[in-house]
């Protein structure tokens, strides 16, 4: 008997209910939704303007918002490319079909029909490196019915003479005809919900264009009816994607400053645009100043994830470690995967690729930082040392790498030291690192403990950070030299320099009875 192949069949109906009311967890977000699509179409009539003049735009090219209270409508308005009936029948009328991946992949196929090489992998990698754009469902339109009992497009289709008007409700399909547009471009108006008047406040709508599209390519205007003069809401200008020789040091303090909400000089700021397999650029910033929420257990990482310029979250733990919860800065990049609503991070390599990428950056800065002006790393370690430490027990793979930019209160000196400085004026033949914990450094520095070890010019590491005892469970030794408390066992402290003087004995120890009584 022939095995018979079926076609998926679905309740359409249903499925836009679930795509509505529980795929977004805020309402807001079909702001950001509506604004990227028309990001996305005034990139697709920019790149085909490009090899056809007669596509361009006569006035520049812009998003607008406009709100009639009376008529309760919110206008979103492009002038990108626009679409006819065939367009709106394939994006709008099909569920999860994304018109920018769509032509996305027209472009790499081109692309890649058209490379001398031949390598249609590459082309593809080429073409999808010189233009991308934020779309990638086909689900952020119909975010707008979770304000509107109902939305309208009218489109007309760059170099066409027509336009069409796309309808509907969300519940009972939608109807096409013809319309009327001036020029190019899109209008998407939604009739919004009884419930939903806040969508019509020029207060909350700047508010939400500066949270999600603030650094879009393109300027977002509000522009209420009967008002002549459009106000911008977006500042247009992402100061990630500048080159770093356009920025001046002044420019990079005002946005830490802006990201921040503080007033601080950054400690640290490392700007970094990454090409290849995985496409991201990220700016970070370490402060000077601890923030006074730090050690708050609800606290978390103030890292920004933008997809295209586009504000997708911040809440970035799984690419920023808490132990770096500090560090301030944004991450933009077209090879993310999210969930469908675009609102949270998928686990997969990608995330870990940036993840490891960044924390490597991170601590090797610091590094360097710790060696080239040591005075000033040690302002940022007493800020900033307690968290670094959280490191030593929660992240195995980088312990080596926190521990070389650690520093430790020495009882000989009382001076900040790393490792690597103690061990570096050792005794030849001390072979431990001797620690002394307490609660504070005075109690550590007066511990009748120390007496034995500074009458023998022997240095112990003060341990007085309640991190302390966490991290010296899990990391046992350094360099080879293992951790040894001055508070618990007996040492035989001069163990080592009898060590030394039985090196210098002859191998007729009896014709050295002054040494051999030294040793006794």
């Amino acid at each position: 008997m022939a095995v018979k192949q079926h076609d998926f069949e679905a309740d359409t109906g249903k499925i836009l209910d679930i795509v509505i009311n529980s795929l977004y967890s805020e309402k807001e977000i079909f702001l950001r939704e509506l604004i990227s699509n028309a990001s996305d179409a005034i990139d697709k009539r920019h790149y085909l303007a490009a090899t056809n003049q007669s596509l361009q735009s006569d006035h520049g090219y812009a998003i607008t918002l406009c709100a009639d209270e009376k008529a309760k409508t919110l206008t979103i308005s492009d002038n990108g490319v626009g679409m006819d009936d065939a367009d709106m029948n394939s994006a709008l009328g099909t569920i999860a079909r994304s018109g920018s991946k769509a032509f996305l992949e027209q472009i790499q196929a081109e692309t890649a029909q058209n490379s001398k090489s031949g390598d249609k992998k590459s082309a593809d990698k080429k073409s999808k490196n010189a233009f991308s754009l934020i779309g990638q469902f086909g689900v952020g339109f119909y975010s707008a019915f979770m304000v509107a009992d109902r939305v309208e497009v009218v489109s007309r289709k760059a170099g066409q003479d027509d336009a069409w008007k796309w309808s509907s409700d969300g519940k009972n399909g939608y109807s096409l005809d013809k319309a009327e547009r001036a020029e190019a471009g899109t209008d998407i108006t939604l009739y919004l919900k009884k419930d939903e008047k806040e969508f019509l406040e020029e207060v909350r709508l700047d508010y939400l264009v500066s949270k999600y599209s603030d650094h879009l390519a393109y300027p977002v205007n509000w522009q209420p009816p009967q008002v002549d003069a459009p106000r911008q809401l977006n500042t247009g200008s992402a100061i990630w994607t500048r080159a770093k020789k356009d920025i001046s040091p002044e420019d990079y303090t005002q946005f830490y400053r802006q990201i921040g909400a503080v007033y601080d000089e950054p400690f640290m700021t490392l700007h970094n645009s990454t090409e290849g397999m995985l496409n991201y650029t990220s700016l970070l910033f370490v402060p000077t100043a601890r923030p006074f929420d730090l050690f708050n257990p609800d606290r978390k990482s103030r890292m920004s994830l933008y997809i295209n310029r586009v504000f997708i979250t911040d809440e970035c733990e799984d690419i920023v470690p808490p132990w770096l919860r500090f560090i301030r800065g944004v991450i933009d990049t077209p090879d993310m995967d999210l969930n469908v609503s675009r609102e949270m991070l998928q686990k997969n390599p990608a995330v870990q690729k940036i993840g490891k990428a960044l924390i490597k950056r991170v601590l090797g800065e610091l590094k360097k930082k710790k060696e080239k002006e040591p005075e000033a790393y040690e302002a940022f370690w007493d800020q900033f040392g307690l968290v670094l430490k959280e490191g030593l027990y929660e992240d195995y793979d980088n312990r080596d790498k926190i521990l070389d930019i650690c520093l430790f209160r020495s009882a000989r000196s009382g001076a900040l030291i790393s490792l690597a400085d103690y061990v570096a004026v050792m005794p030849e033949s001390q072979d431990k690192i001797y620690t002394l914990s307490a609660e504070t450094a005075e109690q550590a520095e007066n511990s009748p403990h120390l007496e034995g070890f500074r009458a023998r010019d022997l240095d112990v590491l003060l341990m007085t950070d309640p991190v302390d005892e966490f991290w010296m469970q899990a990391v046992t030794e350094f360099d080879g030299k293992g951790f040894v408390s001055a508070t618990r066992g007996v040492f035989d402290l001069d163990k080592g320099r009898r060590k030394q003087m039985q090196r210098m004995m002859p191998k007729n120890r009896m014709k050295m009875p002054a040494i051999r009584n030294l040793l006794a």
